[in-house]
């Protein structure tokens, strides 16, 4: 269901609407620059991974990493968006400390992807409640620029040239997101494609990927505002900060009587506000022209059709699937398909189990017992100590009435801890459900026994003792009787 938001700022003088347009920059994965052979691992010595390119020493001549477009042309494919087959480098001229050419390598008037769209789920924990589609303008390959260093010498910024020429995928929205929830979505989603494709690994805390965000805001209906661009911002949550903060203080600045200044902010985290840090300039301002040193790209179709058969299942193709085939809730698919990692953890756990009828009891172990152990121990799925080849061996001990489901969560507490099959820890501590009728019988007669003043009730009506004569009958058994045969033998021998 397509939807549009709700979120309106409340001013002094009526209802305000933010606009809100995002530049994401996503670093390709690859194990080279753009136009070098230097590596781009994370969290080098500074100045170890910089060529005589990235250093713009005279006569260096950029070449295309074919990996990184390939990687770029990947990512316009998964998101339905136009392949240009001919595409060109432009120079993006300013002076910066931190740019060794002077001059930025990017794709202005012919990008690499053209227009395409992504779907958004603004409600989680109700993925069919509102569905939202937002524009994506383009998609073009650019070099990063080096990062200046302020906090090594009392006086003096060092200049760290490791980022110099990383190849970017710097992915435009259309400014069609109305709420700083529409654009945390988004950015989820963007990340969770990213992954799936393997084009970014989406570590924002890394600066693998971070967005600029544009803001403006606007009486609802009216002609969009002046926007503001706050840059470099690495989290989800700080993008949604961003979005609240800008939009209050723009509307507050209307309705004094001032104007929105076209600018570039920055956002600070610790004080939770944004700050002007220079005026936005415009393209013109920039100087581009062709790059002289770079053909043009030109992509042929064979290199098309291996990009699109390189393809994985994407997030919401593989959630129709687990809904259609598998029978799982619209929740429990969304959850799964989130993140590339989760899928692939639960996709290796119903393989291990053998039978896709076990999906859902798989998919509800998973979000419930698993999740909830690794959120504990502050965990990811791809550390957990318990694999998908002994997350399967336990649903099967219980499917197979081996285990109860209370002993399926002591044997699950004890695999945590020590990492043992469940297998192993069930015979070594005893701990099978027993659907010995004769055993139960007889414990059920004592319970009944002892407990003969709250039989006459049950019989006489009390209905809701039959719960009590169930935990009764459990407690004495140490909790490993098979709760099916104690309600059946229940039933019989009251009557």
């Amino acid at each position: 269901m397509e939807t549009t938001s709700s979120y309106r700022i409340q001013g002094a003088t009526g209802e305000w609407e933010v606009v809100i347009g995002l530049e994401v920059h996503a670093q390709v994965t690859s194990n080279a620059k753009l136009f070098s052979g230097a590596a781009t691992a994370f969290g080098a010595e500074p100045n170890s991974q910089v060529s005589l390119i990235d250093a713009a020493m005279p006569g260096m001549l950029p070449v295309p990493n074919k990996e990184c477009i390939r990687q770029a042309v990947r990512t316009g494919m998964a998101i339905d968006a136009q392949i240009n087959k001919w595409s060109r480098f432009d120079r993006k001229n300013y002076f910066y400390a931190d740019l060794p050419q002077g001059y930025q390598i990017s794709q202005l008037y012919h990008p690499l992807v053209g227009e395409g769209a992504i779907e958004v789920t603004l409600d989680e924990k109700d993925p069919d409640s509102a569905v939202k589609r937002i524009g994506i303008e383009r998609i073009h390959v650019e070099q990063d620029a080096g990062k200046l260093m302020h906090d090594q010498h009392p006086t003096r910024s060092y200049v760290d040239l490791n980022r110099s020429g990383v190849a970017l995928m710097e992915i435009v929205s259309r400014p069609d997101m109305r709420s700083p929830a529409e654009a945390g979505a988004y950015v989820k989603k963007l990340r969770s494609i990213l992954r799936y494709v393997g084009s970014c690994d989406g570590n924002m805390e890394e600066g693998s990927m971070r967005a600029d965000v544009n803001v403006s805001v606007r009486k609802p209906g009216e002609e969009f505002g002046t926007r503001t661009e706050t840059k470099n911002v690495n989290s989800v949550r700080f993008v949604m900060a961003v979005i609240e903060h800008e939009a209050n203080r723009q509307v507050d600045v209307l309705e004094s009587g001032g104007k929105i200044v076209q600018e570039t902010r920055l956002y600070d985290p610790d004080r939770n506000e944004t700050r002007s840090m220079r005026s936005k300039e415009d393209a013109h301002d920039y100087r581009y022209f062709p790059d002289p040193d770079l053909l043009p790209l030109e992509l042929d179709d064979a290199f098309l059709e291996e990009c699109r058969a390189s393809l994985p299942e994407l997030p919401d193709a593989k959630r129709k699937r687990y809904e259609g085939d598998l029978g799982l809730t619209s929740y429990a698919a969304a959850v799964l398909t989130a993140e590339a990692e989760t899928a692939r953890w639960f996709e290796a756990l119903l393989a291990e189990c053998g039978d896709q009828a076990m999906a859902k009891a798989a998919s509800n172990w998973l979000i419930s017992d698993l999740f909830g152990a690794l959120n504990r121990l502050g965990l990811d799925i791809e550390h957990s100590p318990v694999s998908p080849k002994q997350g399967a061996e336990l649903l099967k001990l219980v499917a197979d009435g081996t285990l109860s489901g209370t002993l399926a969560k002591q044997v699950f507490e004890i695999m945590l801890e020590t990492r043992q099959d469940p297998g192993v820890i069930v015979e070594e501590k005893g701990l099978k459900q027993t659907s010995d009728t004769g055993a139960i019988e007889e414990v059920i007669a004592k319970v009944l026994a002892d407990n003969g003043d709250k039989v006459e009730q049950y019989k006489g009506g009390k209905e809701a003792l039959f719960g009590f004569f169930v935990g009764q009958t459990m407690k004495a058994m140490g909790g490993k009787a098979n709760p099916k045969v104690v309600n059946d033998l229940l039933k019989k021998a009251l009557g």
